[in-house]
């Protein structure tokens, strides 16, 4: 039996095995695909979830982990929804990328590995970061409300 590797908060962050994976994947949209699967980025200013206000929690739209609550959402005015700090930083993982001619840091969903956005420098203290996160990489819960687990990990609430 494989040891559950858990985040200080308590998530499962066990990577999917390829029957699970198969399962997530075969769930997404074609957008979804491209961005999550692919790398890509969506258009800015036409991401579903840029005005979401509600309280609540983001989670990666492919295996359910949360990502960012609401509270640490701001408005960049860069077109995607931006958040000051992960619901816990072993849940967004940094990988340097080089594509596009720029040195960035792409984020990643630390338990599935899928394409979220980017983390840059450029926010607002104490921390100073933004992770500029593409609407199509989450979803959101409004607080209350139960976790999406397609996984069936039980991790629990908004």
């Amino acid at each position: 039996m494989t040891d559950v590797l858990r985040s200080a908060s308590g998530y499962d962050l066990t990577p999917p095995d390829p029957e699970e994976r198969a399962g997530l994947e075969r769930d997404l949209s074609p957008e979804e695909r491209r961005v999550l699967l692919a790398h890509g980025t969506e258009a800015p200013f036409c991401g579903t979830l840029l005005g979401e206000k509600r309280a609540g929690v983001f989670c990666c739209r492919e295996c359910g982990l949360p990502l960012f609550r609401s509270r640490t959402k701001f408005e960049s005015g860069t077109g995607w929804p931006s958040f000051t700090e992960p619901v816990d930083p072993a849940h967004v993982k940094a990988v340097r990328d080089e594509s596009y001619g720029m040195v960035r840091v792409e984020t990643r969903c630390a338990r599935c590995d899928s394409h979220q956005g980017h983390v840059f420098p450029d926010g607002p203290p104490p921390a100073g970061l933004r992770y500029c996160i593409n609407s199509v990489a989450l979803s959101f819960v409004p607080e209350g409300e139960p976790l999406p687990d397609p996984l069936g990990r039980g991790d629990g609430e908004a």
